[in-house]
């Protein structure tokens, strides 16, 4: 959405100075109450019918490591590497996307966290993969648990049906994402996540209210496999924003970045419908534990305990 951030004529002849963080706000919630004004437009839509490749449109034919040793010793990288290179050659409607955390593994040390910020751009405000922390146990035998919380990837996605235009759906390989250039910034389906894995982007730079704005702030980001610019507020500026499992590097047969950056190796990826590959060996482990699973969402990320 592109014309977000358009300043209210009212400010201009009241001459009230307003921050971006306001005309963006300002923005959104008049996107609110537009379409709060036309009624009903919340009906059920398909969940996967979105415009995404099929077939062999989606096949890609990415060179897998044969020279990297892939035994039974290797690195878990290496051999999610390989296995992903495989899914991808497999048609969109065949694949699978799973994610597997073992928060035995987890040290929350963030690195996921950081590695997302830098590998998709993201403002202040705006983050796909936060480290929430459990404490329990009784003093002085208390003991701490990490759980990164990516999007879910749920098989029901709550955020979906209650998009007003159509902006977000599920893809046949089990990611749901957000066209930026159809998202009016309503924040219907922030309110709709229960897990709080969608965040509305304000247009903030973390070099606000500094001396001077440093250029990474404005270097466009990559996601869905286009370049985003956030000069002149442009998407996703003003755009609800979420995890995408880094739709834009699986196309050219890499790892999401929070997977690549784990020092404990404690995030599994991969295409659960490969019996045989690393996922879905996690995905049989008996010590399962899925957030909020009676809300009846079927998320796609598991969790061992």
């Amino acid at each position: 959405m592109r014309s977000g951030a358009e300043i209210p004529p009212e400010a201009e002849t009241t001459g009230v100075e307003l921050s971006r963080r306001d005309l963006i706000r300002a923005a959104a919630l008049t996107a609110v109450g537009a379409v709060a004004g036309v009624g009903t437009v919340a009906v059920s839509r398909s969940s996967d019918g979105g415009p995404s490749p099929r077939g062999a449109d989606s096949v890609r034919r990415l060179p897998v490591l044969e020279t990297v040793p892939n035994d039974a010793g290797a690195d878990p990288l290496i051999r999610m590497q390989a296995e992903l290179r495989l899914a991808m050659a497999k048609p969109i409607e065949e694949r699978r996307w799973s994610m597997v955390i073992d928060t035995r593994k987890c040290v929350g040390c963030h690195a996921c966290t950081v590695a997302c910020i830098a590998e998709n751009k993201l403002p202040p405000g705006v983050v796909y993969r936060p480290v929430l922390e459990e404490e329990f146990g009784v003093f002085p035998n208390v003991q701490r648990r990490f759980f990164p919380r990516p999007c879910m990837q749920c098989d029901e996605p709550p955020c979906v049906p209650v998009c007003p235009v159509s902006a977000t759906w599920k893809r046949p390989d089990g990611i749901t994402i957000i066209d930026y250039d159809k998202c009016i910034g309503c924040r219907y389906c922030i309110s709709a996540c229960p897990y709080g894995a969608r965040t509305s982007d304000f247009g903030l730079n973390y070099t606000d209210d500094t001396p001077e704005a440093q250029p990474y702030e404005s270097l466009p980001n990559h996601e869905y496999g286009k370049s985003w610019s956030r000069e002149d507020h442009g998407s996703p500026v003003g755009n609800a924003r979420k995890c995408h499992f880094c739709l834009h590097r699986l196309e050219v047969g890499l790892l999401p970045q929070c997977v690549s950056t784990c020092i404990g190796r404690a995030t599994i990826f991969g295409d659960s419908n490969d019996p045989d590959s690393l996922v879905s060996e996690q995905l049989r482990q008996p010590n399962q534990l899925k957030l909020l699973e009676e809300k009846g969402t079927k998320p796609n990320v598991v969790y061992l305990v």
